[in-house]
C-alpha cells in the first residue's frame, strides 16, 4: 500500500491521515479489507502500536468498521433515510477543528486507571486515602470555609500556602525559593500546560525521558511538540543522548523517574544543566513521588543546584494526600514569573481559595510531615511485600526494577512479547485483577511486557490475595524466550 506519513505530530496520527486521504480518494475503496496491523506495520517501518493507534482512531471517526475474525474494512457510507419525517442533522468533520482538537482526539483511553469489573487493581498514581487523615482534613476545610473572602482568589495563589510551600520543599528536598517564586495550580497537568504554553511553539523540539509519565507526554503532544524520546539507564536520562539540534524544553522526573524508579545521578544533574545552560533552553522537573523515600533520605531536587534560573520545579498534592485534592505548584524562575502568572490568569483567574487555607494550615501545624512519615512507612512495608511476592510466585521469569521509592514497582516478564503481556493482562482482568503495562509510557515500546504494579491503594491482604491470581495467570502462559 502507497502511503506517505507527512512528519506532523505523532506518528499513529500521521498514519491515520494517510488512511483517511486513499479512502478519499478511492484508493481504499469502501468495503475493502486493510492489511493486518503486523502486515502493515512491517511494510511501512513502523511499530505495531502505531499501527493499532491509528486504526482505532479511523474506528472512532467511522471511517473503518471491525468484522469479528476477520479484520478492519472501510466502512460503507450509511444510505440517507427516506422515511417520512426523517431529521437529517450536520455532524462536523473533524477536519473542520483546530489542529489541537484534533490532537485532544485520541482513542487511547487513558492507562492506570481502573477498570470497572476488577476486585484488584495495581494501578499506579493512585494514593491510599487515610481515614484519620481525611477527617482531618474536612474539619480543617470546614474551618477555612467561615473565613474564606468570596472575591476572586489572587492567581498565583494565596499568600499562606505559597510560603508554607516554599518553607516546606525548602526544609525536605533542598529547593531554593521563596513565597514569591511559588505559584499554586490545578495539580501537575496543569502546570505542565501553563509551562507549555508559555514556552513552546508548536514544532519545537522537546526531549522526553524513554520511558516516561504519559500525562506529560499528552500534553506536550497536543501543543504540537516534536517529541525526542532518550533513554534512562542506572543514573537516570542519559544526557549524551540528547538531541542534537538541541531541545528548547527537557522533561525530567530525576528524584524518582517514573516508572523505573531511578534516581538521577549527581554528575548527570550537573551535565543536563549545563546543556540547558549552553543551548538556551529550559528544564521541567517534575518531583513525581519525590517526598517517599523508603530507604535512605529525600534526594534534594535538581532545581537546588541550577544556578542559571533554567528549572522550573514542578509538585503536586494530590499523590500525597488525595486525587481529588487539585492543588499542585510551580517554582518559577523570576524571569517566567509574569508570563506564568499571566497564563494562569487566562486560564481560571485561580485556584480554591477554601481549600488553599486549610493546606497552608496543614503544612504550618506539622500535620502534613507527620502524615508523610506515616504514608511513608505503609508505602515501604507494601513495597517490600509485592518485590517479595514477585520473586516468591514468580520466579526468575519476572525482573523488579530496583526503586527506593514511590507508590509502585516496575516488573519485567522476561520471556513475554508485548502481545503475550497483552493476553497475560487480559487473562488476569477475565479473574478480576487489573494489570498495567509500561508499553503506553513508550514513544516506540519495546516488544517486551512490562508492568507497572501501583500498591499504594491495595491493603496487604489484597497484595497477597492478587499474587496469587496473577502467578497463576503468569503459569498459563507460556515463555518466548527465543
Amino acid at each position: 500500500m502507497d502511503l506517505i506519513l507527512d512528519g506532523r505530530g505523532p506518528r499513529y496520527l500521521q498514519l491515520a491521515r494517510a488512511l483517511r486521504a486513499a479512502i478519499g480518494a478511492g484508493r481504499l475503496p469502501h468495503g475493502s479489507r486493510l492489511p493486518s496491523t503486523r502486515e502493515l506495520a512491517a511494510s511501512l517501518g513502523v511499530s505495531r502500536t502505531t499501527v493499532v493507534a491509528a486504526y482505532e482512531h479511523l474506528h472512532a471517526e467511522g471511517h473503518l468498521e471491525g468484522k469479528i475474525g476477520s479484520g478492519s474494512y472501510v466502512q460503507t457510507p450509511l444510505q440517507p433515510s427516506t422515511s417520512a419525517g426523517a431529521v437529517r442533522r450536520p455532524v462536523p468533520a473533524q477536519s473542520s477543528f483546530s489542529a489541537r482538537a484534533r490532537r485532544l482526539h485520541d482513542p487511547r483511553a487513558l492507562p492506570g486507571r481502573r477498570a470497572p469489573d476488577v476486585r484488584y487493581a495495581f494501578q499506579y498514581g493512585f494514593p491510599s486515602v487515610n481515614t484519620e487523615i481525611a477527617t482531618q482534613w474536612l474539619r480543617e476545610l470546614a474551618r477555612a470555609a467561615q473565613y474564606a473572602s468570596p472575591n476572586y482568589p489572587p492567581a498565583q495563589g494565596l499568600p499562606a500556602l505559597r510560603d508554607a510551600v516554599a518553607r516546606h520543599i525548602g526544609r525536605t528536598r533542598g529547593v531554593t525559593c521563596d513565597a514569591d517564586d511559588v505559584v499554586i495550580v490545578h495539580g501537575t497537568q496543569q502546570a505542565l500546560s501553563l509551562i507549555a504554553n508559555v514556552l513552546l511553539d508548536p514544532g519545537d523540539d522537546v526531549a522526553i525521558e524513554e520511558p516516561h509519565y504519559f500525562g506529560a507526554r499528552r500534553v506536550l503532544e497536543i501543543l504540537g511538540a516534536r517529541l525526542h524520546g532518550v533513554p534512562v539507564d542506572r543514573e537516570g536520562l542519559c544526557v549524551d543522548r540528547l538531541p542534537d539540534p538541541p531541545a528548547k524544553v527537557t522533561y525530567v522526573t530525576p528524584s524518582h523517574q517514573f516508572p523505573t524508579g531511578v534516581v538521577m545521578s549527581l554528575e548527570r544533574r550537573h551535565a543536563l544543566l549545563d546543556y540547558a545552560r549552553r543551548n538556551d533552553g529550559w528544564i521541567i522537573e517534575d518531583d513525581y513521588d519525590g517526598e517517599f523515600r523508603h530507604a535512605q533520605q529525600p534526594v534534594s531536587a535538581l532545581q537546588a543546584l541550577d544556578r542559571d534560573g533554567r528549572v522550573l520545579y514542578v509538585g503536586t498534592f494530590s499523590k500525597t494526600l488525595f486525587p481529588s485534592l487539585r492543588l499542585g505548584y510551580i517554582v518559577t524562575p523570576p524571569g517566567l514569573r509574569d508570563d506564568l502568572l499571566a497564563a494562569k490568569w487566562v486560564a481560571d483567574f485561580g485556584t480554591s481559595p477554601t481549600e488553599q487555607a486549610a493546606l497552608a494550615s496543614f503544612i504550618a501545624s506539622g500535620v502534613y510531615d507527620r502524615h508523610l512519615r506515616v504514608v511513608t512507612r505503609r508505602l515501604a512495608e507494601r513495597r517490600e511485600l509485592l518485590r517479595r511476592l514477585l520473586h516468591e510466585r514468580c520466579g526468575p521469569r519476572v525482573e523488579v526494577a530496583d526503586s527506593k521509592s514511590g507508590m509502585h514497582l516496575l516488573a519485567w516478564v522476561r520471556d513475554l512479547s508485548r502481545d503475550g503481556g497483552d493476553a497475560l493482562v487480559r487473562m488476569a482482568q477475565q479473574r478480576g485483577v487489573g494489570l498495567y503495562t509500561v508499553a503506553s509510557s513508550y514513544l516506540d515500546p519495546p516488544d517486551a511486557t512490562g508492568l507497572i504494579m501501583g500498591f499504594s491503594a491495595m491493603s496487604t491482604r489484597e497484595i497477597r490475595e492478587a499474587m496469587e491470581i496473577v502467578a497463576d495467570c503468569l503459569s498459563h502462559c507460556p515463555s518466548e524466550a527465543r
